[in-house]
C-alpha cells in the first residue's frame, strides 16, 4: 500500500538535512535551519527550512517559509518544485526513491534538558541579551561612532557583550569575540531573537571573519524596534541604516528588520497609518520595497519609499554628514511629517 502524503512528509522530515543537501544544494545549514533562496533551489537566504522539531504543529521539522514571498510548505513541496513535477504520484515516487537511497546514519541529536535553552532558540536569545551590558562607554559605542552614529536617543534595544561565542562552522572550535547585540521583539515587546554583530577589537569595524553578523531566535515578522509605535513609522534592513535615519528624525518610531526578506514580512502595529520604507538600492531591496508596499496598501497603510544617495543611509551619513542627510530625506517626506519630525530636530540642534 502506498504511503500517504502525511506519512511521506513525516519520513522526509526525520531526514530533513539530508533532503535539503540533496534537493536544495545551493543552500547551507545555519544552526538549526537550512537557508536557501527559494523552494526552487535558487541561491540566496530568503527561505528557511527547520531541520529539527516536533513531527507536527508549530516549529515542526521539515516545514519551510520563504520570508520574501510568504510561501510555506513541507519537504514534499521542495521535491515537487526542484524536480519540476506536477502530479502527486510522481512526487511520491521521487520521495520514496530518495528515502530508499543508502545514507550514513545521522549523528544522534543531544537531548536538551527541559530547563535549558536550545541553541538558537528565542529563550537562548533572551538569555544572551540579559547577559549583555548597556552600550555607553563600550566597544559597541566606539563602533557606532565610527559609523557616524553619535546621537543615540534610544539604546535600550542594543547591548554589548565582551565575549560572545562565535563558531566559523557548526563543527569549528568555539571562540569568544566582542559583539553588538540587538534585541528582536514582536509587536507585544516580547524578545523573540537577537542579532549579533561581532566587532574588531579596535572598535573601528566589524570583526575580520566570514560572517560577522548572525541572528538567532525567531525573526519572521519581528524586528529591532526603536521608539514607541504610532501612526507614522520607518522601516529598513540594517541597524546602522535605521540609527542613521533616527538621527535625522529622532521623534519617529523606526525598526530594523535585519534583511530584505524580513523587511518584506514585517508585521504592522494596529496604530500605523503611514510607513516609510528605507530602500537599499539593489535587487533584493527593490523586491522587499515592492512586496512590503503591496502588503501595506492592502492593510490601508500609506507606503512611501525613502532612497539614499549612496548604498544606504548610513553611507550617506558617513559621507555627507547629518545636515546633508536631512536634506536628502526632506523632499521624500510628506509635508506634515517634515513639520512634525524633521523641523523640530533641526531647531533643537540649532
Amino acid at each position: 500500500m502506498r504511503s500517504s502524503a502525511t506519512d511521506l512528509a513525516h519520513r522526509l522530515a526525520r531526514e530533513a538535512e539530508a533532503v535539503c543537501r540533496h534537493y536544495l544544494s545551493n543552500g547551507r545549514r545555519v544552526g538549526r535551519h537550512w537557508i536557501v533562496g527559494d523552494v526552487r533551489n535558487t541561491p540566496g537566504q530568503s527561505m528557511y527550512v527547520r531541520l529539527f522539531g516536533p513531527e507536527s504543529g508549530a516549529g515542526a521539522a521539515g516545514k519551510w517559509t520563504d520570508a520574501a514571498t510568504g510561501e510555506h510548505g513541507d519537504l514534499l513541496d521542495v521535491i515537487r518544485e526542484t524536480c519540476g513535477l506536477l502530479e502527486f504520484r510522481d512526487v511520491a515516487d521521487e520521495a520514496r526513491r530518495f528515502l530508499s537511497l543508502p545514507r550514513p546514519e545521522p549523528a544522534p541529536q543531544p537531548k536538551i534538558p527541559i530547563t535549558a535553552a536550545a541553541s538558537g532558540s528565542p529563550a537562548a536569545a533572551r538569555r544572551l541579551f540579559a547577559a549583555s551590558q548597556p552600550i555607553p562607554g563600550t566597544l559597541a559605542a566606539t563602533y557606532l561612532r565610527h559609523r557616524g552614529i553619535d546621537q543615540l536617543q534610544d539604546t535600550d534595544p542594543l547591548r554589548f557583550h565582551p565575549r560572545c561565542y562565535y563558531r566559523a562552522t557548526d563543527t569549528a572550535a568555539r571562540e569568544s569575540r566582542p559583539a553588538l547585540i540587538a534585541r528582536v521583539t514582536d509587536l507585544g515587546g516580547t524578545i523573540t531573537g537577537v542579532q549579533r554583530t561581532w566587532l574588531d577589537v579596535s572598535g573601528l569595524g566589524k570583526a575580520p571573519i566570514d560572517m560577522p553578523r548572525r541572528a538567532m531566535g525567531t525573526l519572521l515578522g519581528n524586528s529591532v524596534r526603536f521608539g514607541a509605535a504610532g501612526d507614522v513609522m520607518a522601516a529598513g534592513e540594517g541597524i546602522e541604516t535605521i540609527l542613521s535615519l533616527r538621527m535625522a528624525l529622532p521623534g519617529m518610531a523606526m525598526l530594523a528588520a535585519l534583511s530584505a526578506p524580513h523587511l518584506a514580512a514585517i508585521l504592522f502595529p494596529d496604530t500605523l497609518r503611514r510607513l516609510y520604507i528605507a530602500r537599499d538600492p539593489d535587487a533584493a531591496g527593490d523586491t522587499a520595497v515592492a512586496t512590503l508596499t503591496k502588503r501595506a496598501e492592502a492593510a490601508g497603510i500609506e507606503a512611501i519609499p525613502l532612497s539614499p544617495r549612496l548604498g544606504d543611509f548610513n553611507d550617506d551619513l558617513v559621507a555627507f554628514g547629518l545636515e546633508d542627510l536631512r536634506a536628502i530625506v526632506r523632499p521624500q517626506l510628506a509635508p506634515e511629517d517634515v513639520a512634525r519630525f524633521l523641523l523640530p530636530a533641526m531647531d533643537q540642534r540649532s
